[in-house]
């Protein structure tokens, strides 16, 4: 069964570390030479003009339920939570194909080829 209690304290954590990287992908993309950010990747697929906020939105909710799950089965502690994000990388990486074709950002040549 799932401790409910946990799972909201690990829903909260895990929106609060999404918003963090939130507010600090943007430099990493500057010191790295790219637009590319999450929140951009997110909230264009949604909108035009205020992807910055739908994308920030779907990244905490995102942040949100990786948090519930993650708590509610049992995970503690940042190494465990950081195995858990290399994890859902390596699990949503192929994803990134079928974006390639349907992202704006991509489509428009803005962004370059997101797999390769």
């Amino acid at each position: 069964m799932i401790d409910r209690r946990a799972a909201a304290r690990g829903a909260a954590a895990g929106a609060v570390a999404a918003g963090v990287w939130s507010a600090v992908e943007p430099l990493a993309a500057r010191a790295l030479g790219t637009d590319y950010t999450d929140v951009r990747l997110l909230g264009r697929m949604v909108s035009r003009r205020r992807w910055a906020v739908a994308g920030t939105a779907a990244h905490l909710a995102n942040g949100a339920v990786a948090g519930a799950l993650f708590a509610g089965a049992g995970g503690r502690g940042p190494r465990a939570g950081l195995a858990l994000a290399m994890a859902e990388t390596l699990a949503t990486w192929p994803g990134m194909a079928l974006l390639d074709r349907v992202h704006p950002d991509r489509r428009s040549g803005r962004w370059p080829a997101l797999v390769t």
